[in-house]
């Protein structure tokens, strides 16, 4: 019954806080108005500007923004305890995440859809500029390139979800076809589309695709090519062909896999045995860095992160129709992810009490369960162990409905994976758009500019050679990366409403102040443990962030005291 009571009390409170505190966000301090022009309006081009209903793009703004975020962190971090997770999830969405997604989108909109960069210039100095252009193009480097690596391992985990997650693009293509060029019914149509899906999810189950070593490149080296190609085309073609019906089908996909957790969660908890086999708090596990800073840099998405910005300063702001629409994608979307985290603590703390096999082949239950996953930081740390642990607890959960394990697992593979995919080739757009904006004479042709984002990616991924798993040289720095860039597009935030606002600025001036002191924390205790270990390129990249960081940081605060109240406009 306590997971029961704890998945229930978080939804509730979400409920309510959208109502209560996001619509007071909205209304009092960014004072939405559909009266205010808005970029995909005013610039709409047919391939990125594009007005599109608030129900559309919140699938494809949470579909970017999830990816394999909400699952992989939280699976980590419940190695503190499920407590501390619980409550940064649930405190972080509403008080900071979404706020920060929500106050960065409206802020894009009402700069013409300029990325989190460009208005940073406006509203610290041009130098600043330059410094987070660095930060951002340092994380969206890293996320196209890792994310190839991800999904790709992904379908090593979980073959059967090869074709199902290869058969939804002509899917969504015709989806987008039929809606957008026969003006079919956008629901009976998603309907198809989302039947049709599953269909292929049963398909895969029957029929797992393994792939063979290739000319000397691994199976995940080969994936990561074939998948960065992909991101290449998905992110130059027209929204309406691609990504706007197949996050549609996304969004669809996420209610089943929510419905199908939840009714898990209650069905388990009522007629069979779902305890909380994990301790409440373990502040000391094996091997792991101290909780504080680190439980507020492992569990980003789900409770706050920069590339949250990304996507709302890179590609929603672009697409909302109206400002209304801002809330229910921006604040709703952030709230739906710390729903899905939640969930994600359940199976992992919980879920996987039902049954888990453990490298010697033995099959354990209950806490013995959990220990053996979570015995240090090291056996919890790969990717195949995080999403594993909820995988095979979600699967467990969904079993007692009468579903066959197999087919829940890739229910849940296909999930993990097409929501990985959605966040690789919308990192590889708003890459493009970075640099565009940046470099507008170099990269005006948007196929140059993708060529540029792909080819470094490949650089990356290659750098160890034929394995193909050179981004995870960079993956020790991504996560304070990513907090840092949710600290300072708070900052930028609180720049804003300090000049529109008596007293709004402080919604997002204290988070930004919390976000702030646990990333250079991070980022300090990264550095010695580089320095330690003698790993120069990280040691080099580390040094820059911090240095680029506090100099934001100064920067704005500086430009905070100098911000006055303009009075209303």
């Amino acid at each position: 019954m306590g997971s029961i009571l704890m998945m229930i009390s978080v939804f509730i409170g979400y409920l309510i806080m959208y109502k209560v505190y996001g619509k007071f966000i909205a209304k009092k301090i960014f004072k939405l108005n559909d009266s205010n022009p808005v970029p995909a309006v005013e610039l709409e081009d047919g391939v990125d500007f594009v007005p599109t209903k608030k129900e559309v793009i919140f699938g494809h703004h949470f579909a970017s923004i999830a990816g394999t975020g909400p699952i992989v962190g939280p699976a980590i971090a419940v190695i503190w305890g499920w407590l501390p997770a619980l409550l940064w999830v649930f405190v972080g969405s509403i008080i900071m995440g979404a706020t920060h997604d929500f106050g960065a989108l409206i802020i894009s909109m009402r700069n013409q859809g300029k990325s989190l960069s460009e208005f940073t210039g406006k509203y610290i100095n041009p130098r600043t500029k330059y410094f987070l252009f660095f930060i951002i193009f340092l994380e969206l480097w890293i996320v196209v390139a890792i994310f190839g690596l991800v999904i790709a391992i992904l379908f090593k985990m979980f073959p059967q979800s090869v074709v199902p997650v290869w058969l939804q693009i002509p899917i969504a293509v015709y989806l987008g076809h039929m809606v957008y060029k026969k003006g079919a019914n956008l629901a009976v149509w998603s309907v198809i589309a989302v039947i049709a899906l599953y269909l292929t999810v049963i398909l895969g189950s029957f029929l797992p695709f393994e792939m063979p070593e290739i000319l000397g490149f691994s199976p995940v080296a080969t994936w990561t090519i074939i998948l960065l190609i992909y991101a290449f085309i998905a992110s130059v073609i027209p929204v309406t062909t691609l990504l706007q019906p197949r996050d549609y089908i996304n969004s669809h996909q996420l209610v089943i896999a929510l419905v199908l957790l939840v009714f898990g969660v209650l069905f388990t908890g009522l007629f069979g045995n779902l305890d909380i086999v994990a301790p409440t708090v373990r502040p000391h596990p094996a091997g792991s860095p101290p909780l504080w800073p680190f439980l507020f840099i492992t569990i980003a998405c789900g409770a706050i992160s920069g590339f949250h910005a990304l996507v709302s300063s890179g590609t929603s702001s672009k697409q909302v129709m109206k400002e209304s629409d801002s809330l229910f994608v921006g604040y709703g979307s952030m709230l739906l992810e710390g729903s899905l985290a939640t969930l994600v603590i359940i199976a992992t703390t919980a879920g996987i009490g039902l049954g888990y096999l453990n490298k010697d082949g033995q099959l354990l239950t209950g806490v013995a369960a959990w220990t053996s996953h979570y015995s240090s930081w090291a056996a919890a740390g790969g990717l195949s162990s995080k999403v594993g642990a909820f995988v095979e607890g979600a699967a467990n959960m969904i079993e007692t409905m009468g579903i066959p394990k197999t087919i829940a697992i890739t229910i849940m593979g296909v999930f993990v994976a097409t929501f990985a995919g959605t966040t690789l080739d919308t990192a590889t757009r708003v890459q493009r758009y970075l640099i565009s904006e940046t470099f507008p004479r170099t990269f005006k042709n948007k196929y140059v500019a993708t060529t540029f984002v792909i080819v470094l990616a490949l650089i990356l991924v290659f750098s160890s050679g034929a394995d193909g798993k050179g981004a995870l040289a960079l993956w020790p720095i991504f996560g304070a990366v990513n907090q840092t860039l949710a600290a300072l597009a708070l900052i930028v935030i609180t720049l804003y409403l300090k000049a529109k606002t008596k007293w709004g600025w402080i919604i997002t001036a204290l988070p930004a102040l919390f976000m702030i002191s646990v990333s250079l924390w991070a980022v300090a205790l990264n550095q010695f443990n580089f320095n330690k270990n003698h790993n120069i390129l990280l040691q080099v990249l580390n040094a820059i962030i911090f240095i680029s960081m506090l100099w934001i940081a100064v920067e704005g605060v500086i430009k905070f005291f100098k911000t006055k109240y303009a009075g209303e406009k």
